[in-house]
């Protein structure tokens, strides 16, 4: 997969991407976390099966809510930090 990234961000500069999922019935964690991330970079799935739409936006939901738990510690860090 780290070849497929790095053809697909040397591309997303110059061009809008859309990767067609239409023939993609089996993935692991790692799949679906590299098609979050290259979702949420702005690359369009196409054709994507039920499950792994489920699955990517449940991950996508598990990084959000780490970043925001990670946005709180630091808060509260600069808050005893700041006592």
């Amino acid at each position: 997969m780290p070849d497929l990234e790095a053809l697909l961000k040397s591309e997303s500069s110059v061009r809008d991407i859309v990767l067609d999922l239409r023939h993609l019935k089996l993935v692991d964690r790692g799949a679906v976390r590299f098609l979050a991330s290259r979702e949420g970079a702005g690359t369009e799935l196409r054709n994507c099966s039920a499950y792994i739409r489920e699955w990517i936006t449940q991950e996508k939901n598990a990084i959000q809510r780490s970043e925001t738990e990670t946005q709180q510690v630091s808060r509260v860090g600069e808050y005893i930090c700041g006592l």
